[in-house]
């Protein structure tokens, strides 16, 4: 079977299995001594052994069987938990992230079988245990061994517990008489095995891969529904050998033994005659672990089985079945060795309450349609007010729709955060300096397609407080601060948007050294220094190529960073800025909005065209005459409540040419940060909820139009960006 199909799932899950140890792994490293955190790795490190196998992967599946291994001695006490493991682990941790990535690129695990990595943590478990593991395991494989060489005696106790149908015998004699093999085989699971269903479903794959099977006791359903005990009995027809089938059947891992006889027709017979002598009662087992998205692949084949067993006996009367099979089994396999790039969604986890939610709110936005379009039908006994009654009743719902959407479309940032802390302490190593990462508001919702893209940003942030922000811990002794630098990263929601602050408590930003550095590299005239404040002095960190570091290293120091943070947020309408004081620490906080696809807007009119600003970037609107207008360093400002605001007159920026010389200006005060300014327009249409559609690469080089809007009446209108404006 296919498996391809269940690749979404896998990866999403493979990823929440990685996350967690990541965690785990981290905790140890405090805690060596916690059960329960070594409990939860290898429960992680079982999961991803049992679905790397049965997706087929088989290098995932035996570097996560060793790391399994390993903390089967710690939970038992045979092996203790020290620093140079830790490190191994996380050097586990990323061959599997690599995995993982080739897997989500190509469907292949790749060829890159981590020897060194299986050999350290063989090395670890001889360390702990000693060699007499090794030895047991030797012995298991000769008990194993024996116990195949006497598969035929136990097999056949095993076999005279199943009855064949007529319909059975019919198939498996026209077999024979085609010179056809007929094999009957037993399968024990391991006791330790959590998906049995789907281990079953593996040995099902792997036979069939040889032959047909023909029949399964327990029935195909009942081994799906995982209602058998330890083991199970197949009985197939093939031209292979007997020992090619066993070996195939026992590479599935988590499988004790497959042992197997030949079937002639006088033991055919036999299993036909005991079905009058014997009553046999099949009994409902109950499912060990709770169905899981691994069983799914048990699923499918198994209905498959069911239906090619079906088809069998169909056609067994014939004659000709089993040719026919074997035949549609080859043009099977042949069809399977076909590989396919794997096709794979971004997926969003929805609460069912909030599906609830939204499908009361479809059927509402129905009868408020079904409402406008009878009112809007029949003049008669209706008025202007009943008809903007039900007008506003359908804003009511949208609006409500559309945040209900956008709760659907929110996940929380914490699975961007979660791989900060092993960052962290991997440049803590390297760079030899003490540091801690402290996290608050994981559980912070933002939309998923802005989740997807701030995860670079965010690692380049924090990056750039453990190499250039954090002191070494000889100066912060000299300082009188603690050996052990911290950096924060704190999440929170702040009206329409999300706050993300990265902050140390490190040096802070030296203004003086910038001012130096980007006056000899030519980005800044020393008089233009002189009269710079020292916000603008920061902001010249953000210029592409820009960097302070007196050495580069590859943490940072090349200039490539604060440049593509900058670009990264703008680009998903947010904004960025620094707070820093030299010798107490910086503060790099990120606004972002909630979601990209709806905002509420300011429609204005610029000559004949209208604009979109959106209503989080205004702070006022102001009506102020020509005569509040002065000049700063050649620049119009106004005075407002203390405040001294630059004036942006649109009709410049957007190239339209003014026409009269009116004695009042209206003024939209937009905020980004700290920062103000005034954007002069010529008239106010009023407040609308609008869609936004991408400008694509038609404007791709004008910054202050970040996308289009089509109105109600069909005309477009530009959206302005009021973050590029200021």
């Amino acid at each position: 079977m296919d498996v391809s199909q269940y690749l979404e799932i896998f990866l999403d899950e493979t990823n929440e299995h990685l996350q967690s140890l990541n965690t785990q792994i981290l905790s140890l490293e405090q805690e060596p001594d916690n059960m329960d955190t070594i409990n939860e790795i290898f429960r992680a490190a079982h999961s991803l052994k049992g679905m790397a196998g049965t997706m087929g992967y088989k290098r995932m599946q035996n570097l996560t069987h060793d790391m399994e291994n390993v903390f089967s001695e710690v939970r038992n006490g045979n092996i203790t938990v020290k620093a140079n493991m830790i490190d191994i682990l996380f050097q586990c941790l990323d061959a599997l992230e690599e995995y993982n990535a080739n897997i989500r690129e190509s469907a292949d695990e790749g060829t890159n079988d981590n020897e060194p990595l299986i050999k350290q943590l063989t090395d670890i478990l001889k360390g702990g245990t000693g060699d007499v593991s090794e030895a047991d395991e030797e012995e298991t494989e000769t008990e194993s061994e024996e116990t195949v060489q006497g598969a035929e005696e136990d097999e056949s106790k095993k076999l005279l517990d199943i009855t064949l149908g007529e319909s059975e015998m019919t198939v498996l004699s026209e077999a024979l008489k085609q010179g056809k093999q007929v094999y009957g085989l037993n399968v024990t699971v391991q006791e330790s095995c959590i998906l049995k269903a789907a281990r079953a479903f593996l040995v099902f794959k792997a036979v069939e891969e040889y032959g047909e099977i023909i029949f399964s006791d327990p029935s195909a359903q009942d081994i799906e529904d995982e209602k058998f005990e330890l083991d199970f009995s197949l009985i197939v027809v093939t031209d292979s050998a007997l020992e090619t089938i066993l070996s195939g059947a026992k590479a599935v891992s988590e499988i004790e033994d497959v042992t197997g006889e030949v079937i002639d027709l006088d033991r055919a017979k036999a299993l036909v005659k005991i079905d009058g002598e014997t009553e046999k009662v099949h009994k409902d087992k109950k499912s060990v672990q709770e169905e899981t998205k691994g069983k799914a692949p048990a699923k499918k084949e198994s209905a498959k089985a069911k239906a090619s067993k079906a088809e069998t006996n169909a056609v067994a009367s014939t004659g000709t079945a089993v040719a026919q099979q074997q035949t549609a089994a080859s043009a099977k396999n042949e069809k399977k060795a076909a590989p396919s790039k794997p096709v794979v969604n971004r997926t969003v986890r929805v609460d069912i309450e909030k599906l609830d939610t939204l499908m009361n709110l479809v059927s509402e936005l129905i009868i408020a349609k079904n409402s406008l379009v009878s009112a809007s039908n029949t003049t008669e006994g209706k008025s202007n007010a009943e008809v903007n009654d039900q007008i506003e009743y359908l804003e009511s719902v949208t609006t409500s729709l559309h945040e209900s959407v956008m709760k659907v479309r929110m996940v929380p940032i914490e699975s961007v955060v979660t791989k900060f802390p092993r960052m962290i302490r991997d440049l803590s190593k390297k760079l030899d300096k003490k540091m801690e990462l402290y996290m608050s508001g994981e559980e912070t919702e933002l939309d998923r397609t802005v989740v997807d893209e701030i995860g670079d940003p965010l690692m380049h942030l924090l990056r750039n407080s453990a190499d250039h922000g954090l002191e070494s811990a000889e100066v912060r002794k000299e300082r009188g601060k603690p050996e052990v630098g911290s950096i924060f990263l704190d999440a929170y929601q702040d009206g329409n948007n999300v706050v993300i602050e990265v902050r140390d408590d490190g040096n802070g930003i030296d203004t003086q050294a910038v001012k130096n550095k980007a006056i000899e590299r030519g980005v800044i005239t020393p008089e233009q220094a002189e009269n710079m404040t020292e916000k603008e002095i920061i902001d010249l960190l953000f210029n592409a190529g820009f960097s302070t570091a007196k050495t580069v290293s590859d943490v940072s120091g090349r200039g490539v960073g604060l440049d593509v943070v900058k670009s990264k947020i703008e680009s998903l309408s947010g904004e960025v800025e620094v707070k820093s004081k030299l010798g107490v620490g910086s503060t790099w906080i990120i606004r972002l909005p909630l979601t990209l696809a709806i905002i509420q807007a300011l429609m204005v009119v610029v000559k004949d065209e209208k604009y979109a600003i959106s209503l989080d970037s205004i702070q006022t609107i102001e009506d102020i005459s020509v005569d509040e207008v002065k000049l700063v360093q050649n620049k119009e400002v106004i005075h407002l409540r203390g405040s001294v605001i630059p004036l942006i007159r649109l009709n410049e920026v957007l190239d339209i040419p003014e026409e009269g010389n009116p004695e009042n200006l209206i003024v939209v005060i937009v905020k980004k940060g700290d920062r103000l300014a005034g954007l002069v327009v010529d008239e106010l249409i009023g407040q609308q909820e609008i869609v936004i559609k991408s400008m694509g690469k038609y404007i791709s080089k004008c910054k202050i139009i970040s996308g289009a809007t089509i109105l109600g009446d069909g005309e477009v209108a530009l959206i302005l960006d009021a973050n590029s404006l200021i």
